[in-house]
């Protein structure tokens, strides 16, 4: 099976980490976490710092769950994570998601969250998905939709940046608006009970906006994503402050809102 052609937009720049840390089953996976028993076995796709991983580790005590990711470096930190809560049911290693090192039928649930978005063929990674869980389990995908994203008050910058953004993670390899594809891809690759829902981040505090505004601030001029932009040619250095400025200038105001809707997908084997 090939491997991954797709190139990940944001890299794992400390801006990326602030907001994948801030991840947890309660909400990045409440769609799947009531479907969850004390003995299952996980497999965790993309787990990144492994905050998410973690909780679910502690929603099947009696299980086991296997967090991994493609860029091995994360998971020195999603180790730590699962030892500073005394976690001895999880595991971590490096995979792609288009060729599991893993036997068929191996897990009664395999988790992806903001996965698919990134990677060069999701119809082939659902299907490999689909390989390594066995009958009766359920595959569990959910990735959030930039076109959908909306804010309030309107700051041009920021439309430049959904603009940018979006022909960055496409010259990539990968589909930004992933969140309303799900079950077309979940179709194609031969599923055939699928449960499709969605969700949203809402960040409207005058915490929460400075913590959203800051990391994307920070993310548009340092993280590996500015680094494409302007290797890529889509955005010149001067362009990319003027964006971070608008995210700032979003984020000091005191009616501001945004929020991030997701597509979700559960689907059994």
């Amino acid at each position: 099976m090939p491997k991954d052609t797709a190139v990940y937009t944001h890299g794992h720049h400390e801006s990326v980490l602030r907001s994948h840390t801030w991840r947890t089953a309660a909400n990045s996976a409440a769609y799947l976490t009531g479907h969850l028993r004390p003995h299952m076995r996980i497999l965790d796709i993309g787990c990144g710092p492994g905050t998410i991983t973690a909780d679910l580790a502690e929603l099947v005590p009696q299980g086991q769950v296997t967090g991994v990711d493609a860029e091995g470096a994360i998971l020195e930190r999603a180790r730590a994570v699962a030892e500073e809560r005394g976690l001895a049911n999880v595991s971590f290693a490096v995979a792609d998601v288009h060729a599991l090192d893993h036997p068929d039928d191996s897990f009664c649930v395999v988790h992806a969250h903001q996965v698919l978005q990134h990677v060069g063929d999701p119809v082939g990674a659902l299907r490999e998905m689909r390989r390594v869980c066995a009958p009766g389990g359920i595959v569990a995908v959910r990735d959030s939709d930039y076109a959908a994203m909306t804010w309030y008050p309107s700051v041009p910058g920021l439309d430049g940046w959904l603009d940018l953004y979006r022909r960055v993670a496409r010259a990539n390899g990968g589909e930004p608006d992933a969140g309303r594809r799900l079950r077309s891809w979940a179709l194609q690759a031969g599923f055939t009970d699928i449960t499709s829902t969605a969700t949203a981040w809402a960040y409207a505090t005058e915490e929460e906006r400075a913590w959203w505004s800051g990391l994307w601030a920070d993310r548009t001029v340092a993280s590996s994503y500015a680094r494409l932009a302007v290797d890529g040619g889509h955005a010149t250095e001067e362009e990319l402050r003027s964006i971070a400025a608008a995210w700032r200038t979003w984020g000091e105001a005191p009616d501001g809102w945004f929020g991030v809707l997701h597509g979700e997908i559960l689907c059994r084997v």
